[in-house]
């Protein structure tokens, strides 16, 4: 039986909330297809106090914000490019083209090929999001993606060094020093400066994550995104301490950001949920994950190991960090994730910003049904298809010619006819279409 120590709001207040959000992001992304340019300055002055003629960087401009970030620093992110790159190379090593005679005389075989234009969102706003120019900007860069372009918001009126550095060792193509709806709605509605781009990624606030979802269908996207949510599936193995760390640890990110434990120990539930307030009491960034855990936060007791991958499958989290005595366990019989932390040596942070999987994951239990951003969302795999011989082309076309009769599709129909007249044997005469044809 499922026991729910704390539970946050419900899908209903949430739903109300993104309603409002909803309405907004629809006017502004009309404002900037009818305005362009100028309703993109009116917008980053309104909402980042901050504009400027061209948004887009200049080569010295970059040079010089890069030399503004410590070497420290510069090396700290060329080691968590490192990573990165590496993972998303070996992962682009699994997509194989493919060509295979399926009969004799009959080709298939598809392509893998990048996307031409990718518009890379990084977040700033309360924190800089150096972490997502590698995965949005890297990892479209070892796709193979032609032209990327990469936009974050200002801060402090100037373009943010680090995310600066990032983005250009990343490997983008244009830098925009713009933010939020006005930055997504730009790369992908295009104005008179900037170039339209064919896909969107990155995640943002609940503004941006609404605007991607309006402008599916006019531009692909990575994933549908809300706020970040994190689960922590524990037993008694570890402590309430870092289980409590965990939790915090990403609900800091806002105070939307749901945060659950799972556990099959009541005591270590109870004792989680004390140690959360003692650690809001001197934790620096207290005043966002406080209202998180109070909101948001949900504490949940199984009587069962099965139970706890049941529940948690339920739910489907974006993060899911496991500490039991058997980790393994859960990632042989969960389905539902968006990203699996196994064992207590992990957390959450080593992947949002270096370990070298990929950050930008499916929230809102869309991981049902998709995977995170990874090299292969900015691959499009098209097929292909030829017929090499006479007999193999009126093989196919005579049962292409009766499964169309099934259908009634008579000019279908005769597509296959014609080649059954030409290349085969038989004559096969059209059925419903004029001799002519």
């Amino acid at each position: 039986m499922v026991t729910y120590l704390k539970q946050g709001k419900s899908d209903a207040d949430v739903a109300e909330a993104d309603a409002k959000v909803r309405g907004i992001v629809e006017d502004i992304l009309s404002d900037i297809e009818k305005r362009g340019d100028a309703a993109v300055r009116e917008l980053s002055e309104k909402f980042d106090g901050f504009t400027r003629e061209e948004f887009r960087l200049s080569e010295d401009e970059i040079k010089a914000a890069v030399s503004k970030v410590p070497q420290t620093d510069i090396e700290d992110i060329e080691f968590a490019q490192k990573q990165v790159r590496n993972f998303a190379q070996k992962q682009k090593e699994c997509l194989q083209d493919l060509e295979v005679e399926t009969m004799p005389g009959v080709i298939l075989g598809h392509r893998n090929i990048p996307v031409n234009s990718v518009g890379c969102y990084v977040p700033g706003g309360k924190y800089p999001m150096v972490a997502s120019a590698h995965m949005s900007v890297l990892t479209a860069s070892v796709a193979g993606v032609q032209r990327i372009v990469a936009s974050a918001p200002p801060q402090d009126g100037e373009p943010h060094p680090a995310i600066v550095a990032a983005m250009h060792m990343g490997g983008a193509d244009e830098i925009l020093v713009l933010g939020g709806v006005q930055a997504v709605g730009a790369m992908a509605i295009g104005t008179e400066s900037i170039p339209g781009v064919d896909m969107l990624v990155g995640p943002g606030n609940m503004f941006v994550a609404e605007a991607k979802r309006q402008l599916f269908g006019r531009v692909g996207i990575d994933l549908f995104a809300g706020p970040t949510e994190t689960m922590i599936i524990a037993d008694e193995s570890v402590d309430a301490e870092i289980c409590a760390v965990d939790l915090l640890g990403q609900a800091e990110h806002g105070p939307t950001s749901p945060a659950c434990l799972i556990t099959n120990s009541r005591k270590l539930a109870e004792e989680t949920m004390v140690e959360v307030e003692r650690q809001l009491e001197i934790l620096p960034t207290a005043d966002i994950a406080s209202d998180a855990w109070r909101d948001y936060g949900t504490v949940i007791v199984c009587d069962s190991v099965d139970e706890m991958v049941a529940q948690a499958d339920k739910m489907a989290y974006e993060h899911v960090q496991v500490m039991t005595e058997d980790p393994d366990y859960f990632a042989d019989n969960m389905t539902n994730y968006g990203a699996l932390f196994l064992g207590p040596r992990t957390n959450v942070s080593y992947g949002d910003k270096v370990i070298g999987t990929n950050h930008t994951l499916p929230t809102k239990r869309a991981a049902r049904y998709t995977g995170g951003l990874w090299v292969g969302k900015f691959m499009k795999t098209c097929t292909y298809q030829k017929v090499l011989t006479n007999e193999a082309s009126a093989k196919v076309g005579e049962y292409c010619s009766r499964l169309c009769a099934i259908e009634g599709f008579a000019g279908h129909g005769e597509q296959a006819n014609i080649r059954v007249r030409r290349y085969g044997r038989r004559n096969i005469e059209p059925y419903g279409v004029a001799e002519k044809l």
